[in-house]
This record gives structure tokens, sequence and C-alpha cells, in this order.
């Protein structure tokens, strides 16, 4: 059986962010809001045996490890139960815990669109950084709809959909979208046949990706901001949440009425950025997705397929 490990439920930054003062990171901080402190965006999958795949690599990665004995299976003086790394994007939020795996033992295998690849070998070098340390061993990830396995893993199938996103800021393609530089992940149990689908960042749902919607028994999709203007109306930024790649909860189109529309037996929403209100407990807005049959993330949250 396939297990989802949620490690981060976060937006870049985590929650609360260390410079916001926010209504939510200061009451949180204070103990005046009902809501619960969460890492940076990233899951873990496990199968019946003791290896992992890392879906995405935070920078809270150190902690998330700590926080999830299973990924230290302790059967050598060095171990980790990491198989390999799938990378959705190349954004810091879910590529610089990379860094924090140098001391791996052998080079780390890691999965990713050649879009991504070509970020991280250039405007971001992690490559060539990680190549004084572990080094890394690159796959570049099929855009054709081609399942595809992390050894030993056999039991997980994966496949990559392209998303309409945005790729990172440092970015030569910021804005000149490439297909690959933002993917979704189509999780499948080959034992029996359940799949998710996992989108923390997604910017528009078109055809193809609400047919993978539709058909998943799990969704864990992107969650970031309950309004498109909600960095404007806090006073953060100019910028919409489309502007950054994020489709907004609330309004017409927006995510809840998407989520609406499909059969899955659980729908769930990530990537939560530090001003959402769904995060406080007691908000509206959080009793909105409880009418609505949608859950919250949460640091390790695990989910069964």
């Amino acid at each position: 059986m396939t297990t989802i490990r949620v490690l981060g439920s976060a937006a870049g930054g985590g929650f609360p962010q260390w410079n916001c003062n926010c209504h939510n990171c200061d009451g949180v901080r204070r103990g005046t809001l009902r809501a619960t402190p969460r890492t940076q965006s990233s899951i873990a999958l496990f199968d019946d045996g003791a290896e992992a795949i890392l879906v995405n690599a935070s920078p809270d990665i150190l902690r998330q490890l700590r926080d999830t004995p299973s990924l230290q299976p302790a059967r050598a003086p060095r171990d980790t139960a990491i198989a390999g790394v799938v990378l959705m994007d190349a954004q810091i939020d879910h590529v610089t815990g990379l860094l924090m795996l140098r001391e791996h033992r052998r080079a780390l295998p890691v999965y990713a669109t050649g879009t991504v690849l070509d970020d991280l070998g250039a405007a971001f070098p992690l490559t060539r950084i990680l190549s004084h340390y572990c080094g890394l061993e690159a796959h570049a990830l099929p855009l054709d709809d081609t399942p595809f396995s992390v050894p030993p893993l056999q039991g997980v199938a994966l496949t990559a959909v392209p998303l309409e996103s945005k790729a990172p800021p440092y970015s030569p393609n910021r804005h000149a979208p490439r297909r690959g530089d933002n993917i979704g992940l189509r999780i499948v149990d080959r034992h029996s046949g359940r799949r998710a689908f996992y989108a923390p960042g997604l910017g528009r749902v078109d055809d193809h990706v609400f047919t993978e919607l539709r058909i998943a028994d799990v969704v864990l999709v992107d969650g970031t901001f309950w309004r498109d203007d909600e960095m404007q109306q806090a006073g953060f930024s100019g910028k919409t949440a489309a502007d950054m790649g994020h489709l907004a909860l609330s309004g017409p189109g927006g995510m809840i009425e998407i989520l609406d529309r499909l059969p899955a037996s659980r729908k769930i929403l990530i990537h939560i950025n530090n001003t959402n209100p769904i995060l406080a407990e007691d908000s509206p807005e959080r009793g909105e997705l409880t009418r609505h049959g949608i859950e919250l993330a949460y640091d390790g949250m695990e989910i069964a397929l």
C-alpha cells in the first residue's frame, strides 16, 4: 500500500513566516490565534518497504526528517530511507533542501523535467555546487504521459503532468513559460489501482488537469491564497495570486468551485500561504472549507491509497 506523508504544508517562508507580522503570523506567535505552525511544502511517498520518495526538498528538510523517524531507518552508521527526490518545479522553497542532503554517500537521484534541470544547472546552479559534495544523478522526466518509477519502490507508479503556472523569479523563463516549468504528479498504487494527484502550484485548471483531478481518488492541491488580491489587500505585494502562478480558493472559477465538481473521496489543500485566513481554525473561511468537505493539510498528515 502506498502512503503519502505530508512533511510540510505551508507555502514559501512557512507559517509563521520569519519576518511577517500579518494577523496570522502575529497571532500564532502570541498564542492568540487558534492555528498550527507549518513548515514549507513537501511530501514523502512510502510503499511496503523501508525506502521512500521525497517529493520536493524544502529549506525545512532537516526538521522534517527529524519529525519523520521512518526516513531514518538507521541500518548503517550513515543511512537514509530517501531513494530519490522528485521535483515539481525549480522554486527555491522546493529545491533548496537538496543542499542539506549534501552528505549523501552517493550521487542523489533527482527526477525533474528538462526545463527544471536547466534552471538548476545554470540560473540556480545546484548541480554544480553539489558536484563538490555527493553530486546529483539527474533523471529527466518524460512529459508524454509515460509513467516512471523510483527504484526500489516499484509499487508506486508516477507520471509527470505539465501544469500552467510560473517558473521561479530567478529563472530567465519567468515571463516566457516553457512546458515543464511546473508539473503535477499522478501517484498510482500499482497493487490497488488507487490514485492521487499532487499539485502544490497550480495557476489554471485546463481540461487535461481537470481530467486528472476528476479521476483521482485523492487530490492534494494548491491552497496558497484565499483571494486573488490577498497580498495586495494585506499591503505586502502589488501582485495577484494569478501573477504568482496560483489559483485562488474563493470566487468564480476558484479552487473551491472546482473541487466541488470532483468525486474524489478526499480533497486536501496544501502549500498554504501565511496570509491565508483558512489557517485560523475558527475562521469563517475555514468553516466554509468544512462545509464543502475540503481538508487542510498539516505537517505529519498521512494519506493511505
